[in-house]
């Protein structure tokens, strides 16, 4: 098997929906961003990739019918750029990557792109009435429910208390805030434009520094109407029936933030590299995804990053920064306990509760981020993971060369 490169990663600012930036610009020149971006720093000729693989969730109306392909014409690649569009819920920008990594590996092409987008404000959650929910069958048999409640019944399982989750988020803010100030994003980050060109947001508009404790414990619990009217606290108990009750602590405030965004990651092996002209900045050591227990939905990162790791040979001591997705604070804190990793490796720039979750960029905007704070910090490996809809996880690692 062939090494695979990581040349370079770019992404979009993340646009609040809250705002509304995100919402002037279409989901394909959102990605279009992207991949022009990347093409430009990189001097990739427009022929180039033999791949492009981009993450999106919602894959309906304008987010639909390969957007990628859509993308990849108007960032003005070569019309004979292939381009396919997957979902994996919310690891989709980093399993788009790794599919485009396995092509380079098992020595199919020699350059592609992987990535994600999604535009939030204008194809909302739920806008494609997913297979799964929509069947009441399955949803029983299954015992699903929505993942806030997972989240809840996670942070109950666990012990997390409202002022534990609450003090989480305060930190991501404050992580955020801080990276923000030092332009810790900069190498990266690619304004969001109008139809005309124009920049219509510089960068993330969602962290809201002023955050504290006491403006969170204003917040009311986000789930408690829906797991207790609906009946969906019933049916987790019913899953786990050691659980007195559901303990609902997660806000809009402990929560990810709903923006738009994408993502692309410039991958390839070494001889199509330096035939480019390219520095490689890291290499992949492994992938890995796993399914796990579908009612809680949130533990796949723990076995993702463990069976990545062993794929690598390594362990989680030889990683010295983790992006763990922050779709709720419990899963982070949950992660963290697991695989026994000290906040001063996790989510050091803050995370998607004070970031956002674009959920089929943030997976490619994860992979970008860590490798630029790998070399801001001179640090060596990185480890990426994002929980599952449904019962999964996802995880890959890199190594700075």
């Amino acid at each position: 098997m062939s090494e695979v490169f990581i040349y370079d990663a770019v992404r979009t600012a993340r646009a609040s929906v809250r705002a509304g930036a995100g919402r002037q610009v279409s989901p394909i020149r959102l990605a279009a961003g992207a991949l022009s971006g990347l093409a430009a720093r990189s001097n990739l000729p427009a022929d180039a990739p033999e791949e492009v693989v981009l993450g999106c969730v919602v894959a309906t109306g304008e987010q639909g019918g390969d957007l990628t392909r859509a993308a990849i014409l108007a960032a003005g690649l070569d019309e004979a750029v292939p381009g396919a569009q997957i979902s994996r819920f919310c690891s989709s920008g980093l399993d788009a990557v790794a599919m485009v990594a396995g092509q380079i590996a098992a020595r199919q092409i020699g350059i592609g792109i992987g990535g994600g987008v999604e535009s939030m404000s204008r194809v909302p959650m739920g806008a494609d009435r997913a297979s799964w929910t929509a069947d009441p069958r399955e949803t029983f048999a299954t015992h699903y429910v929505p993942q806030g409640v997972s989240a809840d019944l996670l942070a109950t399982i666990r012990g997390y208390g409202r002022a534990d989750v609450d003090a989480y988020a305060v930190e991501s803010q404050r992580r955020a805030a801080a990276a923000q100030q030092a332009r810790a994003f900069d190498r990266s980050l690619l304004p969001i434009l109008d139809g005309n060109g124009e920049p219509i947001l510089l960068r993330d508009d969602l962290p809201r520094p002023e955050t504290s404790l006491e403006s969170l414990g204003r917040l009311e619990a986000a789930f408690s109407g829906p797991g207790r009217e609906a009946g969906y606290d019933e049916r987790a108990l019913l899953r786990y029936p050691e659980v007195e009750r559901v303990e609902h602590v997660h806000t809009a405030g402990n929560s990810s933030g709903v923006v738009d965004g994408a993502a692309a990651v410039l991958l390839g092996g070494r001889e199509a590299g330096a035939r480019l002209g390219l520095t490689p900045r890291a290499r992949i050591r492994s992938w890995a995804a796993v399914g796990s227990e579908p009612t809680i939905m949130l533990t796949g990162p723990t076995p993702a990053s463990r069976r990545a790791l062993s794929r690598a040979g390594m362990e989680v001591g030889d990683i010295d920064l983790f992006e763990i997705n922050e779709a709720f604070a419990a899963v982070a804190m949950a992660t963290m306990e697991d695989l026994g990793v000290g906040a001063d490796r996790v989510n050091v720039n803050g995370g998607a509760i004070a970031l956002g979750h674009p959920l089929g960029a943030s997976g490619a905007m994860l992979l970008g981020t860590v490798l630029d704070e790998l070399e801001r910090r001179g640090l060596g490996t990185g480890l990426v993971t994002l929980c599952v809809a449904g019962g999964m996880g996802s995880a890959l690692v890199i190594e700075r060369v």
